[in-house]
């Protein structure tokens, strides 16, 4: 799969791509929205400017766009690193089998963790149907809520990211054979279909139905346009176009701080766009430029606080901290005020305490589930004896130096 594609790449582009530290950290930024998000759907506060629900409050409406800003930056994230980080001699089994081990047992943990909580303390019976999709993370192609919201619920993101996994060894095949004058507008078809979506999903049979506050559209549009596989898929191809663009050195329009700050401004604009462009339209050209340019900085080995090793640390477990936050989330604010509400600080001190018991967790998760089992099964035993015996006695060589790649202000002083 890979290895084909890599000797039709242009021939200034190394092989093997640099570390993306700078990315990695972001991660763990993104992933603290949807916590905010979900802590503020509790009852913690008493005030109600900080709940999010039935209508988000005043204080709440700050973090309203970012949860869905969130995930639209791990689908670009996700399409944008699988196709940096491809490998030489790679196939799609191999590739596959990596993907399996790296997603699938965090899943099924905090799908158990899930199930016995919420049978246990809270009584809760799932049906036979929703129980088989969540497992085989098929839940997000079915519209109706208690399918796609069973169990652990944010693990709807990973019925999509596991179609995306799929297709990805056939999609790159073509990707690649793009030539490098045409990416940038391939990029702006793709942007133009995801700006088409909601309306699409207005002619929907069924449209129009219940209108939901706290996602301030109608039930089937939001799942349309927010959770149904194949839409989404498009800002996964728009992560690989993106990752294509700074591959071949096509020049990005705006720097760092520039796509920093047309990323605030589409986050402070998008919850007063219309229909259900806040979902994924309203942040997802100044996020794919972020991500971009993320990446053009660590090649050029800029300076910046999200390439520390805490950063780096934090991105690495930010997977598992998603898996787990939500329901360290409702149990524990169950557990740690007993349904009461509470003032400002007292509230924002059982945040802190959510936080750290969910880091954590995921901490834990990371460093006893995930890299076990990736070591150990994400790739074949034979390959990995090959590997051993292949490394040679003496100190590997130095790697070479990455080629500079170009972006707008890619001159001017280090920031971000």
């Amino acid at each position: 799969m890979v290895d084909s594609t890599l000797k039709q790449g242009e021939a200034r582009t190394p092989v093997i791509q640099p570390q993306l530290p700078s990315l990695t950290g972001m991660r763990f930024v993104a992933c603290l929205f949807p916590f905010a998000f979900h802590v503020l759907c509790t009852t913690i506060f008493a005030a109600k400017d900080w709940h999010m629900m039935p209508v988000p409050g005043n204080l709440a409406s700050y973090f309203w766009e970012g949860n869905w800003a969130s995930v639209s930056f791990f689908f670009l994230l996700s399409g944008f690193v699988l196709t940096w980080s491809m490998r030489p001699g790679d196939t799609t089994a191999k590739f596959w089998r990596r993907r399996v081990f790296k997603i699938w047992p965090n899943h099924l943990l905090t799908f158990v963790a899930a199930a016995i909580l919420f049978g246990t303390v809270m009584k809760m019976t799932f049906s036979p149907l929703a129980t088989v999709l969540n497992v085989t993370l098929l839940q997000s192609w079915f519209a109706p809520l208690d399918i796609w919201t069973a169990y652990n619920s944010v693990s709807w993101s990973l019925s999509n990211e596991a179609l995306f996994y799929f297709l990805f060894p056939f999609l790159i095949r073509y990707i690649v054979r793009i030539r490098p004058e045409r990416l940038w507008a391939w990029a702006a078809g793709i942007v133009a279909v995801i700006f088409l979506v909601p309306l699409v999903a207005t002619l929907l049979p069924g449209a129009g139905g219940m209108y939901q506050p706290w996602t301030q559209s109608a039930h089937l549009e939001f799942w349309f346009t927010s959770k149904f596989p194949p839409v989404r898929l498009l800002e996964f191809v728009l992560g690989i176009v993106m990752a294509r663009i700074v591959i071949t050195g096509r020049r990005v329009p705006l720097g760092v701080g520039g796509s920093v700050a047309l990323t605030v401004f589409a986050y402070f604009v998008g919850p007063h766009l219309p229909l259900t462009y806040p979902q994924a339209a309203a942040t997802v050209i100044p996020l794919a430029l972020l991500i971009a340019n993320g990446a053009i900085s660590d090649v050029n080995r800029r300076p910046s606080w999200l390439r520390s090793r805490v950063m780096v640390w934090a991105g690495e477990v930010s997977f598992a901290f998603y898996m787990c936050h939500l329901l360290v989330v409702i149990f524990g604010t169950m557990w740690l005020t007993g349904g009461k509400s509470y003032s400002t600080p007292v509230g924002l001190g059982i945040v802190a305490l959510l936080f750290v018991i969910s880091l954590a967790i995921a901490a834990a998760m990371f460093h006893l589930v995930e890299t076990p089992i990736m070591r150990r099964f994400a790739t074949s035993r034979s390959r990995s004896r090959h590997v051993t015996a292949a490394a040679p006695a003496t100190a590997p060589a130095a790697t070479p130096e990455p080629p500079a790649l170009t972006g707008a202000g890619a001159s001017s002083s280090p920031d971000a």
